[in-house]
């Protein structure tokens, strides 16, 4: 009964996410609103209050370059493999492998296990240095050269989440969530923060439901590069219990590494590797069919940790 009191509520706003999308109960622009609101504000204000308020351990250095590095490797490897497959989406299928989407997908089930916790937001510090700063050096470089340097600076640096991560991290090093926490103002701000990021798990959840399609024609080629990402991504997760059995060790922790890394790729990959379509309604369905297939295979092991382990 525990694992259905905690599965259903989500299985609920995901299914009501695609319901409104048949029915026209929410139109695309509406959603995307909604997506807005979330993604560029709410959410970024999440992140801040995790890192913000969040013990920062020696060890989550090591975790940020292990996965980062994970990430570089299942890159090079991606593409070598799309080449020998010869499939057709191999300029882009490499670029949907890596990364996995913490903020959106990862993070709300993972608290909804366990509560408030920033393990997947540190696992996500590597994904958004490659989201938004690699990725849009190799997409630049790639595209002609279409996209000056001070573009990338300006792209990077007003994202609200490189935004949030940045102050996050920077407050809690200098040691401002101590000093506001013996001050008079700590209820208002933890109020203030309550308020605004209650909506932010059903939201999240009821976009992904709306977002979830999958395009029959893309069948072949979305299963071999999911394939293909599942090992990728269970090598990482042997990787943590080889190079951090202590951390492994804690429960909660080991729940945020299989979640974390059974989620889809990073939502913003898309619109990062936009620019290297060479078909962009067809490339825009395949990588659309990725996420949303993905997200299958998110649920499942989703409700087998609540049944199983948590």
């Amino acid at each position: 009964m525990d694992a259905l009191t905690t599965i259903f509520p989500v299985i609920f706003m995901i299914a009501l996410g695609v319901i409104s999308r048949v029915k026209g109960f929410v139109t695309n622009e509406q959603k995307e609103g909604a997506n807005n609101i979330v993604f560029n504000i709410l959410f970024p204000i999440m992140i801040f209050n995790i890192l913000f308020t969040s013990k920062i351990e020696s060890s989550a250095i090591l975790v940020v370059s292990y996965v980062f590095i994970a990430y570089i490797i299942i890159m090079i490897l991606g593409k070598v493999i799309a080449r020998l497959t010869n499939d057709k989406y191999a300029h882009i299928s490499n670029f949907m492998m890596m990364t996995c989407e913490g903020g959106n997908v990862a993070l709300p089930l993972y608290v909804s296990i366990v509560g408030a916790s920033s393990n997947t937001v540190i696992f996500d510090l590597a994904g958004v240095f490659l989201a938004f700063v690699v990725i849009p050096i190799m997409v630049a470089k790639k595209s002609a050269g279409n996209t000056t340097g001070k573009d990338l600076v300006k792209t990077i640096f007003t994202n609200s989440f490189v935004i949030a991560v940045i102050l996050g991290l920077g407050l809690n090093l200098l040691g401002v969530y101590d000093l506001l926490a013996q001050s008079a103002f700590i209820d208002l701000y933890t109020n203030t923060v309550g308020q605004a990021t209650a909506p932010i798990v059903g939201m999240i959840l009821f976009i992904i439901g709306y977002n979830l399609k999958i395009q029959l024609g893309t069948i072949g080629s979305v299963l071999k590069v999911l394939s293909i990402r599942l090992v990728f991504h269970i090598l990482i997760i042997v990787g943590f219990f080889i190079l951090f059995p202590q951390l492994m060790a804690d429960k909660i922790f080991m729940i945020a590494v299989l979640i974390y890394f059974m989620c889809p790729t990073g939502f913003a990959i898309p619109m990062q590797i936009s620019p290297l379509f060479k078909n962009n309604e067809d490339d825009s369905s395949f990588t659309s069919a990725v996420i949303s297939l993905n997200m299958v295979i998110t649920l499942i092991v989703y409700a087998a940790i609540v049944i199983f382990i948590a």
